[in-house]
Parts: C-alpha cells; structure tokens; sequence
C-alpha cells in the first residue's frame, strides 16, 4: 500500500493533459485596479507640496476642518469631517484648475500662459466649477488606470475618451526647472507626444532633394491638425514633427537655449524674462524664408547651390500670421582685392547674412521715398519723429528677425563646429574666445586678426596682400550697437536694432550669446542716446538643416521685397554675372541717400556736397557709438577692427 501511494501522484500527473492550467483560486472577489484618491493624483503632478490646518470649526464631536495646499504659488482650500477628507477635498480642488472640460466630459488641450501659472482661473468658463470630485476622480482614474478602460461599462464611460492637458505631470516636470526658468524636456519629443494626445498619426510624406541635401519630410496629425518635419533621416524627421507639435499645441521648447548652460545666456530684463525666441515663432519665421527662397529661384534652378541661406522677416506687433519676407540671400565668399572698387560698385562681403542686411537697407530706403509723397506716407514703416532729434523713426511694434541657415563664421561658430557639441564650454576663459576674426578674400573660414593699428592699404592688396574682412559674427555684434541701418541712413532714422536671430544649425547658446553682444556688454560704454546694446532673442529652429558638404558655389543671389526678379551676384568680383553693377552697392544707396535728402520732408540740410566716406563721417553719434564698440574690443583684449583701404569711400554722387 505505502508503495502504490508513492506511485499514485506519478501517474494522476502523467493521466493530465499536457497543457493543463491550473485552477484558480477561488476568491470572495476579482482584484481589480484601486482608484488613486486626488492626494496622491496631486502628488505625483507636484512633488513636495505641503498641506496646512488652516481651522478647526464645529463643535467637538462633529468638527470641520479647513486643509490647505499651495500650488504654483495659488493656495488651494478644502473642508470635510476629518483631515484626510479635507485633505482629499483641497487636492480635487486643486486638479480642477489642471483640467479643463468640455461639454461636461472632456479633458482639452490647454494653452498654456506665459508666466507657465496653471492655477489661473481663466479656464474655468466652461462649468468646471459644476463637475463633482467623483466625476472629476473617475475621469482622472480612467486616465491614469488605461487597463480599467476594458473593464467599464458603457454607461460607466465618458461620451469622450479624456485627453491630459498639455501641460501634464511630465511635460510641466520636465520644462520647468529651478527660479522658475525652463529647460529641456528629459523625454524624447515622440515619446512625449504620444503621452499628451490619444490621436497621434505620423506619414513619411515625400522626400525632397531640391536643396542638394536628401530630405526626409514627415507629417504628424494631431486632433486635424498637421505639423511637419524634415531631416537627413526618417527618425529626425519625425523627431522635428513631434518638436513642432509640442511648440504649437503645448508650448513645450526643445531649444539649446533651454539647455542648462554654465555661462547661461543673461536675461533681457529680468529672470522671468528669456533670451530665447518662442519655438513657434522661430519655426515660422525658417519656413517663410525658406519658402521665399524656393519662390524666387524659379525659372534659374542653376543658382540654388547654396551652403548658407539668410534671410530677414518684418513682423508688426509680433503678429506672425502677416509676417513678410524682406530679403533672402545667399553667398559665402568675399571679393578678390583686385577686383576693389574706388566708386563703391562692387559688392565686399558676399556672405548670405550680409548681402540680407543690405538688401533690408534697400527696404529702408524704399519706405522713407513713400514719405517724399504726402499720399503715400501712410504706407510706409516710417513715421515723423516730432520729439527727437532724428527726422524719422520706425512705427512702434515693427521688428526686424534674422534668419540664418547655419551659425555666422567667426566666434559663434568655429568653437563648436558640429551639431552634437552641446557640452560646456570647458574652457570658456581660452584667450582665443571672442576674439575679432577675418575672412580672407576668395575663400572660406577665419583667422584672428592681429594685434595692429587695423589698416590695410590699396597699393598693399593690390600688390598681392589678401584683402580681409570681418567675420560675420563680429559684424552681427557691430550691428546689436550702431543697429542695422548703417551710416548714412543714421542721419535720417533712429537706430534700428535686430529683434530676434533665429539659426536652422548649430546653434550653441554660450558661443552664439559671446559672438553676437556678451563679449562686450561689460565693458561698453558712453554710448550717445538711442544707441545701446542690443540683445536679441535666438532659437533654433526644429527642422535643423543637415550640413552641406558639396563645395560653395562662387556666386549668391538676392532678393528684396518688391524685386520682380532675384539678382545673381559673382562673389570674387563683387558684380552680377552679367558684369553690372549690384543693386545693393554702397554706390546705389548713396544715390538713394542724395535723392532723400533733396526730396525727404523734414531734412535740415538739401545737399550732399561731401564724398561718401566724408558723409559718413558727419554722423557724429553713429562714428561715436562704432568708435565705442571698437574701444570696447581693445579693452577686452579681443583684437583691432580691421577697417578697409579708405581709397573704397572716396567718390562722390553721380551728376
């Protein structure tokens, strides 16, 4: 018997199916998920809030006590017959201001303000005040509880499936962080859409080679809303469509300039204030210039190689919705020093952001000739200055905004030459930081200027010295002080200042912000009123244009508003193709500058009866502000401006 039942066991096991399962326990009920109360729903949106006895009320056997909660800075209240229902009740309070619902059932997308405060009560039109802490609990709980969602009845589900708000636990973690600054979001921007919406659709739309640069163009759609993105590769594409979902829908910036950085790009005014440009508006302002480009190339597809493409949009009262394109440009070569030029007909400086800042000086130009004629003065940009010693002054909320595809050569750019050199500064005191530097005649790159008295003369150049000029950067910081609207104009209009530089690549906060004004913003002075340093906002936009290997073309083209057709310049002579003179030469603009002051209402002085050098000359706050930024350099131990033989400046108006 004792040997039969050892044997037993064995053969009921071997008698079983094979793939038997086995019983369930039985219990009295089936586990099933258990609800978070708001307390902790709370807790995990906020960490480390604190809840305060506020009262006590009631008499003793049935008190009512009144919890406190401070959120974001709003004090939130709740009352119940114990401290862990108030409690309970102060949370739920709180979540309704993170929640807004629609049609009594929805959670909806929220635009979040500017100053990020979530407690505010302008969402709360909608009735939420009328939703019950059950209603609001279960709605949470449906959220946070996906796998419940099976289990619900019908009539237990909401009439829509419930949307987090934009700005929920992880993105508004993730954004903000220490004195209330913002930073980059610590999860992907795919992973990070996919948390925030239910409704998220990617396609791989096309793929665009225009540009010499194989390009992925992906599409995400997000409640009937699409948002694109391009890249050398699908997976950067699609990251660039998520990027530009997040900044329009949510507000949420994967920008450098959130970046923590040690030398942290100072604020324009004060901490709540930023350096960087909304992601929104940066988008928008890379694609209108990059659209523009594409518009006026039609028909000469030959002169679309380009490895640097600027350009400069006009905005009135920030309204991107009816931004203009002003100019768009490109080049990356200067011209060959025996093809100067002693009657300014040529143009110096073919880089793309350079030949785009003079083609706004011819919008300028344009706009104050509207004022030579009463019926057309309200037309343009440019208003009477009545209390000023200028005659005329841009309108109020008209701004400038630069966009480049690339950092500009010199000290924004030859310290992190690649797109991934997102690190530190390590050595940020290097001497060689902010250094002047110089593009050398015919070719690419820069070299530091040397310690000297800053002159080149014509017979050295011409006798086979390489004709220099300043680097883009350090021409971009001349312009954040003496403004945009050069030496001539000066005598007519207030300064005009760059509102924003937005780059489609390597944008690296700390070199960018040292290039462009923080190299000199200590040691700057004495600058005659309206004259100041400028610092503008910088971004980067979310479809990061790929690098360009293929070699630059020796030729640019320009387009200003209002041009029927694009100019095509060669960089090594300075003139068109065709041998013309540009449009856009000192020689043009200083016979505009003659026809203003003849025609120009307002002007105290009718002729110009000096050369172009000596007209410059007189503009004696203008010469006081440049001779101020270049002191500035010489104080930083940062090199000599180098000025251009002066023979280039002396030529006079054409009969």
């Amino acid at each position: 018997m004792n040997g039969y039942n050892r044997k037993s066991p064995q053969k009921r096991r071997y008698d079983m199916p094979k793939y038997a399962v086995p019983p369930k326990k039985k219990s009295g009920k089936e586990r099933v998920p258990q609800p978070k109360n708001t307390v902790a729903m709370l807790n995990e949106l906020r960490h480390g809030l604190i809840y305060k006895l506020e009262s006590q009320t009631g008499p003793v056997h049935a008190p009512l006590f009144t919890i406190s909660v401070e959120v974001d800075g709003q004090k939130y209240l709740g009352q119940g017959r114990s401290k862990k229902v108030a409690r309970i009740e102060a949370a739920a309070t709180a979540l309704r201001s993170f929640i807004q619902f629609k049609d009594g059932a929805v959670l909806s997308p929220l635009k979040p303000a500017g100053n990020l405060d979530f407690t505010s009560d302008e969402h709360l039109e909608n009735g939420i005040e009328n939703v019950s802490k059950a209603e609001l609990v279960e709605l949470i709980y449906t959220l946070m509880l996906p796998e419940k969602k099976s289990n619900l009845t019908s009539l237990e589900q909401p009439t829509l499936r419930p949307q987090i708000f934009c700005m929920s636990h992880n993105a508004t973690k993730s954004t903000i962080a220490v004195d209330g600054q913002k930073k980059v979001p610590d999860k992907g921007p795919v992973m990070l859409l996919y948390e925030l919406f239910n409704d998220v659709n990617f396609e791989c739309m096309n793929i665009d080679g225009a540009q010499n640069n194989c390009r992925f163009k992906m599409t995400v759609t997000i409640n009937d809303k699409k948002f694109d993105g391009t890249g050398p590769s699908k997976k950067l594409a699609k990251n660039a469509a998520a990027k530009a979902a997040l900044a329009s829908l949510c507000n949420i910036s994967y920008s450098p300039m959130m970046a923590p950085q040690k030398n942290a790009p100072l604020p324009i005014d004060d901490k709540t204030s930023s350096m960087e440009l909304p992601q929104i508006h940066a988008d928008t302002i890379g694609r209108l210039v990059l659209e523009k480009f594409m518009e006026v190339i039609k028909g000469q597809e030959a002169y679309s190689r380009r490895k640097v493409l600027a350009g400069i949009v006009m905005t009135e009262n920030m309204n991107f919705c009816e931004a203009k394109v002003i100019s768009v440009s490109t080049g990356t070569k200067c011209v060959s020093g025996e093809h100067m030029s002693v009657n300014g007909a040529v143009l110096n400086d073919s880089h793309a952001e350079i030949v785009s800042r003079r083609c706004l000086l011819k919008y300028l130009y344009a706009q104050l000739d509207l004022q030579c004629n009463q019926a057309t003065a309200y037309q343009s940009i440019f208003v009477r200055n009545t209390d000023g010693q200028y005659p005329y002054k841009l309108k109020s909320g008209v701004h400038f905004h630069l966009y480049i595809n690339t950092a500009p050569c010199g000290d924004a750019r030859i310290f992190s030459p690649h797109e991934n050199d997102t690190g530190v500064d390590k050595h940020p005191n290097r001497k060689a930081r902010g250094q002047l530097r110089t593009k050398i005649e015919s070719g690419e790159g820069t070299i530091p200027v040397k310690s000297s008295d800053g002159i080149q003369t014509w017979d050295g150049v011409l006798q086979g010295q390489r004709l220099l000029t300043m680097s883009c950067s350090d021409k971009i910081a001349r312009w954040n002080i003496v403004g945009i609207q050069g030496s001539l104009l000066s005598a007519i209009i207030e300064p005009v200042y760059l509102h924003s530089i937005v780059l489609g690549s390597l944008l690296h906060p700390e070199h960018m912000y040292r290039a462009v004004c923080g190299r000199i913003e200590k040691s700057i002075q004495g600058l005659p009123p309206p004259y100041h340093l400028n610092k503008p906002r910088l971004a980067l936009v979310t479809s990061a244009e790929p690098r360009n290997q293929a070699k630059a073309p020796n030729f640019g083209i320009n387009w200003t508003i209002g041009d029927t057709e694009l100019e095509v310049v060669n960089s090594l002579t300075g003139r068109t193709i065709g041998g013309q003179v540009s449009r856009i030469t000192k020689q043009a603009f200083f016979d505009k500058y003659g026809f203003l002051v003849k025609n120009l209402p307002g002007m105290p002085n009718r002729k110009v009866t000096k050369d172009y050098g000596e007209t410059k000359a007189d503009v004696k706050d203008y010469q006081t502000a440049k001779q101020e930024l270049f002191s500035a350099f010489k104080r930083e131990d940062l090199g000599s401006w180098l000025k251009k033989p002066i023979e280039q400046d002396q030529f006079g108006l054409v009969e």
